[in-house]
C-alpha cells in the first residue's frame, strides 16, 4: 500500500489538476466521472487524468489516500477538492472557477 501511496502523491504533487476517475475523459465509464469532466471541461483548464479501472491498486488506494469512499476524486495542486458532488455544488457557486483561477491553474490554449 506504501508504494501505492507513494505512486498517487507522485500523481497529485506533479499535476496541476488531477482527476482520478472511471474511464477515460473521451469515454468515461460512469455518470459521475463524466459529470467531472464536463465540469473541467466547461472550466476550460488542462487537467490530467488517472483511469481507476486500468490499476487496481490505484483503485483501492485512492480511497485509502483521501479517506474519502468514492471515484471521481479531484485533486488540485496536490489537494483533494472532493468527488463529483462536490465539484458540481462548488461548479455552479463558482467556487471551482474561483479556486482555479487562485491557485493559477493553466487554461487549456
Amino acid at each position: 500500500m506504501a508504494d501505492t501511496h507513494a505512486r498517487i502523491s507522485d500523481l497529485v504533487t506533479s499535476n496541476d489538476v488531477v482527476l482520478f476517475m472511471k474511464g477515460t475523459p473521451l469515454f468515461p465509464q460512469c455518470g459521475f466521472s463524466s459529470r467531472a469532466v464536463a465540469i473541467l471541461d466547461h472550466c476550460g483548464v488542462a487537467y490530467e487524468s488517472v483511469d481507476v479501472l486500468q490499476d487496481m491498486e490505484i483503485r483501492q488506494g485512492i480511497k485509502s489516500f483521501s479517506d474519502w469512499p468514492t471515484i471521481p476524486q479531484l485533486y488540485v495542486k496536490g489537494e483533494f477538492v472532493g468527488g463529483s458532488d462536490i465539484m458540481m455544488e462548488m461548479f455552479e457557486a463558482g467556487e471551482l472557477q474561483q479556486l482555479l483561477n487562485e491557485q493559477g491553474v493553466p487554461k487549456v490554449s
